[in-house]
């Protein structure tokens, strides 16, 4: 499911740009989730990073698109950016909130199909996320997928992976600081999971991939509930 933002004053247009988006997911077996809005300051306010892409109008009359832009980059840096508009003298601009592209209005289905493909394109690339673990004999790329969960072992941290496990010097803080990922879990002082991999809950454990993972009589009623919003976020 690919959430897209529609942000467009002006309903004929919005209109036009729902129906194209049809037409692709039909067209390429895709699936899109549609939010939309007729202004900047709606979508900018209390934003939350929840979209993969939004398409935004440049010209609106409370709270234009590159102002709504640049608000949403100090919140989310990686949700792809395609402005729609009939002023091009604006396009430059768009460089400064990294906006992937601009389609022009009139917007022709052909020309709007393709920024939507390289839109996803560039969504599907960032979804993918590396992290550089410090290890015994230097660094090491690990595909932040691929942890299962994360604990604290003999003043050692150990990453355990879907490839085997991984010992750095790291705190457990600073993991969970640097994933900065709804996905992983705190559950103990000891431990993080990645919520992917639990399970269920069995007693005061949680089971990752086949491991009881211990957590804390504190953590247990929130890990349920993070476990609830994450199966019902991926499930949309």
């Amino acid at each position: 499911m690919i959430r897209v933002a529609l942000v467009e004053d002006d309903a004929g247009y919005r209109t036009q740009l729902e129906e194209y988006l049809a037409q692709y997911q039909r067209e390429h077996d895709e699936s899109f989730q549609i939010t939309s809005f007729s202004d900047g300051d709606e979508i900018a306010e209390n934003y939350t990073a929840r979209y993969d892409i939004i398409l935004m109008d440049i010209e609106m009359p409370v709270l234009d698109g590159m102002s709504a832009a640049e608000r949403i980059r100090q919140k989310d840096e990686e949700v792809v950016i395609i402005f729609i508009t009939n002023m091009p003298q604006y396009v430059m601009q768009g460089y400064k909130v990294d906006a992937l592209d601009y389609v022009l209005k009139p917007v022709t289905y052909f020309s709007f199909s393709q920024r939507i493909a390289r839109a996803i394109s560039r969504m599907r690339k960032r979804q993918e996320k590396y992290r550089m673990v410090p290890v015994r004999s230097g660094m090491q790329k690990l595909r932040v997928s691929q942890i299962m969960w994360v604990e604290v072992q003999n003043h050692d941290l150990v990453y355990h992976t879907r490839s085997g496990d991984i010992q750095s010097k790291e705190t457990l803080a600073e993991v969970e600081e640097s994933l900065n990922d709804p996905a992983f879990f705190r559950c103990s002082k000891c431990s993080l999971v990645n919520l992917e991999y639990v399970d269920g809950i069995s007693g005061s454990d949680a089971l990752v991939a086949g491991t009881l993972v211990q957590v804390s009589r504190a953590r247990k009623k929130p890990l349920l509930d993070a476990l609830n919003n994450y199966i019902n976020e991926v499930s949309k």
